[in-house]
């Protein structure tokens, strides 16, 4: 079964060949488009499955970023060197902007837990943003600026926003992990008590912006 990501990666390749083949400009308005975000929200697998439905995301990538390690990053080795569990987001602008992906990052996830997400404790689960440019530190700063004063959560956001370092992909297995075992996915989603959590955090503002 193909991944939504995948499906909409197949489409913009169609779109860029016939684009090429005719001599059209889609190519190179399509590739000026597409930008790369990165968040920790806990399991990846999660937040992956999560971003895969947002219209304008292209593709999501499981992996580890933060630490103190910059070679053979594994999930063995990656909580020992502070790296925590991110995934890798391409988008097309032109579509979503970083600002929404922002908005459905903080609705998909407990921003006021410092130690973990929902039933995953330690450092390589908390929460974090990960800026790759001066704008979208600027954008991930305001954002989360305008939600502690709004006082929706009642409680000081824990959310680090670091500019990024390098990035990881995650072993094979875990990628697409949802749709490659949705039985113990969604076990394991249920189990961990994530939906429970977000919804009575967030109330009719959970899981916005994410088509399941």
């Amino acid at each position: 079964m193909l991944r939504h990501s995948s499906l909409r990666s197949i489409a913009l390749a169609f779109t860029m060949t016939f684009a090429a083949l005719f001599g059209l400009t889609t190519t190179g308005q399509a590739d000026d488009n597409l930008e790369t975000a990165i968040f920790a929200g806990g399991c990846f697998w999660c937040v992956e499955s999560d971003f895969d439905h947002v219209d304008g995301v292209i593709e999501t990538i499981s992996g580890y970023s933060g630490g103190t390690t910059t070679e053979n990053v594994t999930y063995k080795n990656h909580t020992a060197a502070n790296h925590r569990e991110v995934v890798k987001i391409t988008y097309d602008s032109s579509k979503v902007s970083y600002g929404e992906l922002l908005d459905v990052f903080w609705r998909s996830v407990d921003p006021t837990d410092g130690g973990g997400q929902f039933c995953d404790r330690g450092h390589s689960y908390t929460t974090a943003i990960y800026t790759l440019t001066d704008d979208q530190a600027k954008i991930a700063t305001a954002s989360k600026a305008k939600l502690e004063a709004d006082g929706t959560l009642g409680k000081p956001i824990a959310t680090e926003i670091a500019p990024a370092g390098p990035f990881f992909a995650a072993e094979t297995y875990h990628q697409d992990y949802y749709t490659k075992n949705p039985l113990r996915y969604r076990y394991y989603r249920y189990a961990c008590g994530r939906d429970k959590t977000i919804e009575a955090l967030w109330g009719n503002q959970a899981h916005i912006g994410i088509k399941k």
